[in-house]
């Protein structure tokens, strides 16, 4: 077997499973706000889409892409982050991938050197686990940097030691951020590329919760936008990843695509050609459908919105938590352990949550995860609520 497996850690959700294996529930109602996968409909456009193109089975799928997704993809791109026309170009800057974790597993492995010596991947610390797995898969090793802190950055990067960063392959950022919903502004993305071009690293930006935001006419910045604003106009050292996902409502789908600098990107398709499979030409066909409409995207963040009003309103007073700036993550600390917390959350309430040091790792003395839980508010409404009313209770029960 491949040694570095062993280096994996398990996956959060395998640790909440044991966490709660031998406990038994209050009886009630399971409400599961642990895992961030989207519950709101799928779009009619999108299924209707789907059922016209079940001839498309028949057919293998290109990795490129069809010409009509490439041009999808890259308007969507220059509708979205306001870039220049034919700043975005269909056949060089783009590719589709299956979601992603696919594409962000892929991308680390394209661009990380092994015969480097001791190569490092930066990534924010809590995370997302497929970029720590990536890394370590890659034959580097992982750095993370603390996030979630208030001295107004995202990712600290002028903390990172010199002699991390001129062994640096990669700088992993997730804007919105997963967990903690803070957004990276441009000035923030204008420092890091200062230090990719010094130090000659790839910016992977994970923007797949990108389109979820409280505020209409505030959309998040987006890493290709902030490229061209600081004259980076090849957007050289830079890849933006995004999927359909959290956007449109169809993690089933798993559609998402890569865009960034054409020389990347051509290393990224040859290895796709051996690894990774292309998107089906059904969800090709779906995904240009998809990204052609907002009119569903904006009803999403309507209800996101109603559902942080709701949450955050009933947990006044007892839990110290505020909206995010994006995302659909609510990031709640805890006035205990928060292992502990949760396994008492399932046992009185019968409700899912998963704890915060999950999605972290010790780093400069203290872990950024603990004392934590996420709270995905992907259900219905009602069912928000509800989950909301039960952790207020636990928490006065604890007092």
């Amino acid at each position: 077997m491949n040694p570095t497996l062993e280096l994996l850690h398990p996956y959060p959700f395998q640790r909440l499973a044991a966490l709660t294996a031998n406990l038994e529930p209050a009886a009630l109602t399971r409400i599961n706000m642990a895992i961030g996968e989207p519950r709101h409909p799928a779009p009619d456009l999108v299924i209707a889409e789907l059922t016209g193109a079940l001839d498309a089975l028949s057919t293998y799928p290109s990795t490129r892409g069809t010409a009509a997704l490439r041009a999808a993809i890259a308007d969507w791109l220059a509708r979205r982050f306001q870039l220049p026309p034919g700043a975005i170009d269909a056949e060089r800057h783009v590719l589709p991938t299956s979601g992603s974790r696919e594409a962000l597993y892929a991308v680390v492995q394209a661009r990380v050197d092994r015969r480097a010596e001791r190569p490092v991947v930066v990534m924010p610390n809590p995370f997302y686990q497929i970029y720590e797995g990536a890394a370590l898969l890659a034959g580097a090793e992982p750095y993370y940097v603390n996030t979630g802190g208030t001295h107004g950055t995202v990712m600290d990067i002028k903390a990172i030691p010199r002699a991390i960063l001129e062994r640096t392959e990669v700088v992993i950022t997730c804007s919105p951020g997963n967990p903690t919903g803070q957004v990276m502004g441009r000035d923030e993305y204008g420092e890091l590329l200062e230090l990719a071009h010094r130090h000659d690293f790839l910016i992977v930006a994970d923007e797949c919760y990108s389109e979820i935001y409280p505020d209409e006419a505030q959309p998040p910045e987006g890493l290709l936008a902030a490229a061209i604003a600081h004259g980076v106009h090849d957007f050289a050292h830079c890849v933006a990843v995004h999927s359909l996902s959290k956007r449109s409502n169809v993690p089933g789908l798993r559609f998402g695509f890569v865009a960034g600098e054409a020389e990347f990107m051509a290393a990224l398709f040859t290895l796709r050609t051996y690894f990774g499979s292309a998107p089906s030409q059904l969800a090709q066909r779906a995904a240009v459908a998809a990204l052609a409409d907002e009119t569903h995207v904006r009803e999403n963040r309507r209800q996101y919105r109603e559902k942080f009003t709701d949450v955050i309103a009933i947990l006044d007073g007892v839990l110290p938590v505020t909206r995010p700036e994006g995302g659909f993550y609510l990031w709640v600390p805890t006035p205990i352990d928060d292992e502990a917390f949760v396994a008492g959350l399932y046992a009185t309430q019968n409700l899912l949550a998963l704890p915060g040091s999950y999605l972290s790792r010790p780093s400069g003395g203290q872990d950024p995860g603990a004392g934590h839980i996420r709270l995905a508010l992907v259900g219905p409404r009602a069912e928000c609520q509800e989950g909301a009313y039960r952790l207020r209770s636990y928490v006065e029960s604890l007092t």
